[in-house]
């Protein structure tokens, strides 16, 4: 075995000198604008990557749900099982470097015809025994590269399947943060149509007593009447909407029986803008851009592997061992048996079928390009869309701020009014509503905000340290 070790060995040296065949991989190039026109808002620094970005918010509850989400949910199981196979598969293929070595023991008892045409020497036994134990083994040189190629596949297929999970761990991060701030922007919805229930039913029992005393007219009464159904309506269905995020929230960290009280939607505070002059090769760090690269870097490699499926393939056979007639006698020197062999295939006739498997690897080469160029062309967009959303947002709360301060204010004038039997009670229905669609308003552009910003960070694959990067305006 000795001898059939250090012939594999040899052999294996020297077919790992031999360049392997198919293409080397090389990174397409790809022109994109140097930066982000949109991102001009803070400071000139470049911000570093942060992967905990949630914690960019503040808020402790967040952070909890966000660890529960990595700790808990089914997704990130299903990505981390992945990611055990693709190691388990690349540890196989790293083994085919390597020869197998088998153990064979083969006790037989046999029996010889003593009727055949041609009559057995007297010396030949009729029935006889035979012990054999030997250690077979085979090797594939491999000359043209054909393995070193697999286990590049194999090996980029791996390092995919990371960034995969860290795809998966970017969305659902991205995910529970967004459905936090939904919950959150219906807390406020819900406490301001509360304040408007309330004011709406002191309303109606105002109109109520002065249309008791005949100041007031039933087109009065029936107005407030309405007036406090709509707001009863639409806080039963703002309550509806928030049992149904809560039960999301619930699912994506893996607590069914989450229960969240309420809380103020404006309290939490707001990300920092990242830095003007946001350099576009920011996105290379996008776990599904490099997951795209290694699945081009995998079919790039399956070339090699299918055109060194139409070359020869030579292997190296051994075996070592004993074998003897008496069990007593198998270990020694006059037992021992041996052999080393050479086998060499080539495909002579195959009718095109390699030459059609290599065109089909080329084929999903191409697809591979296609799909890498295309993820970054959509990582560009996903930025520059979120960069236009979150400035947008940001640019438009003071005009939601000064139109709820301005409905505020004609609401009390037309109270003012309509008690002094200045104007008519619609004037302050509308006054009523008006003010509480600019509240309603304000609260959903400052969820569009935080939405904006967590669509950022997802985009970017992460986001920044707030030192280096200006403040929201």
């Amino acid at each position: 075995m000795r001898r059939c070790v250090l012939a594999l060995a040899g052999a294996a040296l020297l077919a790992g000198a031999c360049a392997s065949v198919g293409p080397d991989y090389v990174r397409p190039s790809y022109e994109l604008p140097r930066a982000f026109s949109d991102a001009a808002l803070g400071a000139p620094e470049a911000g570093r990557v942060r992967a905990d970005w949630w914690t960019l918010y503040g808020d402790t509850k967040l952070n909890e749900l966000v660890a529960s989400a990595f700790e808990r949910n089914s997704d990130v199981r299903i990505a981390v099982a992945r990611i055990e196979e693709a190691d388990a598969n690349l540890r196989e293929a790293n083994a085919s470097f390597l020869p197998q070595v088998d153990l064979n023991a083969v006790p037989a008892r046999s029996r010889i015809s003593t009727t055949q045409a041609t009559p057995l020497p007297g010396t030949v036994p009729v029935v006889r025994n035979n012990v054999r134990l030997s250690a077979t083994t085979s090797f594939e040189l491999d000359f043209w590269g054909r393995l070193r190629r697999g286990v590049e596949a194999v090996r980029a297929q791996a390092l995919g399947t990371r960034y995969a999970k860290d795809v998966v761990a970017l969305s659902l991060a991205g995910l529970t943060a967004q459905a936090y701030f939904s919950l959150r922007s219906l807390d406020a919805q819900i406490a301001a149509t509360r304040g408007t229930l309330a004011s709406r039913e002191e309303a109606l029992t105002y109109v109520r007593n002065r249309a008791r005393g005949g100041i007031a007219s039933d087109l009065d009464l029936g107005q407030a009447e309405t007036a406090r159904a709509d707001s009863a309506a639409t806080l039963k269905d703002l309550a509806r909407q928030r049992a149904l995020v809560e039960h999301q929230l619930g699912t994506l960290t893996g607590r069914l029986d989450l229960a969240l009280p309420g809380a103020d939607l404006l309290a939490l505070p707001v990300p920092p803008l990242p830095p003007a002059g946001l350099p576009s090769n920011l996105i290379e760090r996008r776990p599904d851009i490099q997951q795209a690269e290694q699945a081009l870097v995998s079919a790039n490699a399956q070339i090699g592997v299918a055109r060194a499926a139409m070359l020869p393939t030579i292997s190296l056979t051994g075996a070592d061992g004993w074998e003897t007639k008496a069990l007593s006698s198998l270990i020694q020197g006059s037992s021992a048996i041996w052999s080393l062999g050479l086998a060499l295939t080539f495909p002579v006739f195959d009718a095109g079928r390699y030459a059609a498997r290599t065109d089909a690897a080329v084929a999903r080469q191409q697809q591979a390009i296609a799909a890498y160029q295309k993820s970054i062309e959509t990582g560009f967009r996903e930025v520059a869309d979120a960069l236009s959303n979150a400035q947008q947002s940001a640019s438009a709360e003071e005009d939601y701020r000064t139109r709820l301060e301005s409905a505020r204010k004609t609401l009390r004038l037309a109270k003012l009014r309509y008690d002094a039997g200045y104007s008519a009670y619609l004037e302050v229905l509308d006054a009523q509503r008006t003010a509480n669609d600019a509240e309603l308003a304000f609260v959903r552009n400052r969820q569009s905000r935080l939405t904006a910003s967590v669509d950022l960070m997802k985009a970017l694959g992460g986001g920044w340290t707030p030192e280096m990067a200006g403040k929201y305006p």
